[in-house]
């Protein structure tokens, strides 16, 4: 998921009420009818050719606007998302897909929807501030791992919220409460004002520092490199280094093929550059690639998943997504989905990869860098632990247009082992983009990544 912006991956439908009375009963198509996910707060609404989202807590019940059908079975967003339904071996279960994602939401069919769901949601500040707290208190999993105690968070700041308190003020008061989870996924949009905090000591991704550092990495890193081409609207740099050695920078895992361009054409992108780069002649000549994730926004985990089936022949499990899915109990999840990599019918590189990683490896660009764990071959990680957000975060919004989004799943190892939280750790630590290797014209993780790949295993 792309930091902040949280675009694809989110399922960020709105949705439109829909009297539960005015629902035709199940008919052809068969996933006509509404759904409960199994997880992640949500009821849909199919019927009529539109999908629509109800974002639902034991206290809310929260909608906006819908998706439309423009296949058997999809439907697509008004950014462009496009959702597919797919019904399983009975009529009472089906599935979620979004493009641009990994994995699926397994929906089971009820009957219809809460009565609650058919009234227009209250919108005094408590009824807000009851709100965002309840999905936080039914969907987020980290309390404990974050040391938060959330019910004292409501006991602390529920009292602040009076019938008077304008947005500014409840924003305010939102991000106080937010802030001790010092989580990326967690965010506020309101207007002009949002909200966000990072893993303390880490830094933002920004335009500015994106722009630092590929200024750094050409003219210090690449100075005696061959071939150097960006792909990708700029997000993508591959370049040969001395030795027989690559090197691949990646910025981020969406906007491929501009701002709003649909999964489909990053898709495409990616392929194109990963076939320019990834030839049969240098896939088989290399010795070494070096994978700099250093400055990585995130996006797209499918796309990470499309990479990681350029560098394997042989399939494996990139990890297991799992969601909490009980509103009581923050340990209990889904069933675990596994992700697998299954190698590419292309041009694959198969040899040694040294990862760079650091705090600025945000999302996407954590979940690919957890993808090359049981990578067939020597994979060492270099550098700084990553941000530590990996779920592909929920979009909620409330009266009034305050926009949220909270993370709720997990991706595991193969041991069971998640990193949200403390990121995933370097194999050998170094100094990334401190003001003291810029200072001295240095790139300790750099230099480590070439010296390990020129060695042999």
């Amino acid at each position: 998921m792309r930091l902040v912006t949280a675009t694809v991956a989110a399922l960020a439908l709105s949705v439109l009420a829909v009297p539960a009375a005015t629902l035709a009963p199940p008919r052809s198509p068969a996933t006509d009818g509404v759904w409960r996910t199994d997880g992640y707060g949500t009821l849909l609404v199919v019927a009529r050719g539109t999908l629509r989202e109800y974002q639902v807590t034991s206290v809310s019940c929260l909608r906006g606007e819908s998706a439309r059908q423009t296949g058997p079975g999809s439907y697509t967003t008004s950014d462009g998302t496009v959702l597919t339904v797919r019904t399983g071996r009975d009529r009472d279960h089906a599935r979620l897909a979004t493009a641009g994602s990994v994995g699926h939401r397994r929906l089971v069919r009820v009957r219809a929807l809460p009565a609650y769901c058919t009234r227009p949601p209250p919108e005094a500040p408590r009824a807000r501030f009851d709100a965002l707290w309840q999905t936080f208190e039914e969907n987020y999993p980290f309390f404990a791992r974050k040391g938060v105690d959330w019910d004292a968070v409501r006991d602390r700041y529920r009292p602040q919220v009076r019938p008077n308190t304008t947005g500014p003020e409840l924003f305010g008061i939102f991000s106080r409460m937010l802030r001790p989870l010092y989580d990326v996924h967690v965010t506020l949009e309101d207007d002009d004002r949002d909200f966000f905090e990072l893993r303390p000591g880490t830094e933002l991704p920004s335009d500015e520092l994106e722009t630092r550092v590929k200024e750094f990495v050409e003219t210090r890193d690449l100075r005696h490199a061959t071939g150097r081409q960006d792909f990708a609207e700029g997000l993508i740099t591959y370049a040969d280094l001395p030795g027989d050695l690559g090197y691949l920078r990646i910025s981020a895992f969406d906007f491929y093929a501009g701002d709003d361009a649909p999964y489909a054409a990053d898709r495409r992108e990616l392929d194109r550059t990963l076939d320019t780069v990834l030839t049969a002649d240098r896939a088989g000549r290399l010795k070494g690639l070096i994978i700099d994730l250093r400055v990585n926004d995130g996006g797209s985990d499918a796309l990470g998943i499309r990479l990681a089936e350029r560098l394997t022949d042989s399939p494996y499990t990139a990890y297991a997504k799992r969601a909490r899915n009980d509103p009581d109990h923050p340990d209990r999840h889904t069933r675990p989905e596994p992700v697998r990599v299954v190698p590419a019918d292309a041009p694959r590189f198969t040899g040694p990869i040294a990862v760079l990683t650091g705090g600025s490896t945000v999302s996407a660009g954590e979940t690919f860098t957890q993808a090359l764990f049981d990578r067939p071959g020597r994979t060492v990680r270099i550098g700084q632990p990553t941000q530590g957000v990996f779920s592909d975060p929920l979009t909620r919004t409330l009266p009034g247009g305050l926009s949220f989004t909270l993370p709720n799943e997990e991706y595991l190892t193969r041991t069971g082992r998640t990193f949200d939280g403390t990121g995933i750790p370097p194999h050998v630590t170094v100094p990334v983009f401190t003001e003291e290797e810029f200072a001295h014209h240095r790139d300790s993780a750099f230099d480590r990544a070439v010296t390990l790949l020129r060695t042999p295993a």
